[in-house]
């Protein structure tokens, strides 16, 4: 089944709401002609508006880096998915390994949070990954399926009809290193293997699965041809326009 990659860049703690648009105009105009490729772009909170505004017209979606899982109530500091939708996003990032590593996020507070994007139609992106000890004591798969059917436990299949899973080994994320192809495939082949035992073929044919971490222009085009890998999660080189867009046109 042919699924249309999503190459998504998470833009996280980096660009004032000025630095944000300017690059997101930019970015606008060099993926004018990309049209087999979706591509989303993730500012911060303060920046979405003023960047969903900038992109209006323009084929880049507009994704959130994170949601509280409440509607709304003395929750100082959070943000909630009604504001996010009404903000002009599309996409949410949900469990990013650093939200789990430095705000203590688990798998069950993550559950709380596709159920809150869900509901109000926000498309979730469910971040997982093992850490380098997990890898090297052989845990990978372990570790995965929990953190897939805890985080999606109490779904049906028509609640998760725009789920994208992002498998992001954490030793991976901007260190540098890059998991190997045959590492990658393994990974993906599992994950889809686990959505077909968890849900059904049909779901788990439909459902992208990006790979995220260090992904840079360089190693894309590899990375993007393994089969089950349906486009990216970015990090730092998606700050810059001219890199991201050759992450984007990795086939061209």
């Amino acid at each position: 089944m042919k699924r249309t990659p999503l190459i998504a860049g998470n833009w996280k703690m980096y660009k004032t709401g000025t630095e944000a648009v300017e690059t997101a105009t930019t970015l606008a105009r060099l993926c004018s002609d990309i049209k087999d490729t979706e591509v989303m772009i993730a500012p911060t909170f303060l920046s979405l508006p003023l960047v969903a505004a900038s992109l209006e017209d323009t084929n880049i979606k507009i994704g959130a880096q994170n949601l509280y899982f409440e509607k709304q109530g003395a929750f100082t500091g959070e943000v909630s998915a009604d504001m996010i939708k009404a903000a002009g996003a599309q996409y949410v990032i949900i469990g990013h390994s650093e939200r789990r590593l430095y705000f203590r996020e688990t798998d069950t507070s993550v559950c709380r949070k596709i159920k809150a994007a869900v509901e109000v139609g926000l498309k979730p992106i469910l971040c997982i990954g093992e850490s380098e000890t997990q890898r090297n004591e052989e845990k990978t798969f372990s570790v995965l399926d929990k953190q897939v059917s805890d985080g999606l436990k109490g779904f049906g299949l028509d609640d998760l009809a725009h789920l994208v899973l992002a498998y992001e080994p954490v030793w991976a994320i901007g260190t540098g290193k890059t998991a190997g192809v045959d590492q990658v495939m393994q990974v993906h082949q599992h994950l889809r293997s686990l959505l077909e035992k968890l849900f059904s073929k049909d779901f788990s044919d439909q459902t992208r699965i990006l790979y995220g971490g260090s992904v840079n222009p360089e190693n894309a085009k590899n990375l993007m041809d393994i089969e089950d890998v349906d486009g990216a999660l970015v990090g730092g080189a998606s700050l810059d326009a001219d890199k991201f867009i050759n992450i984007i046109k990795y086939n061209k």
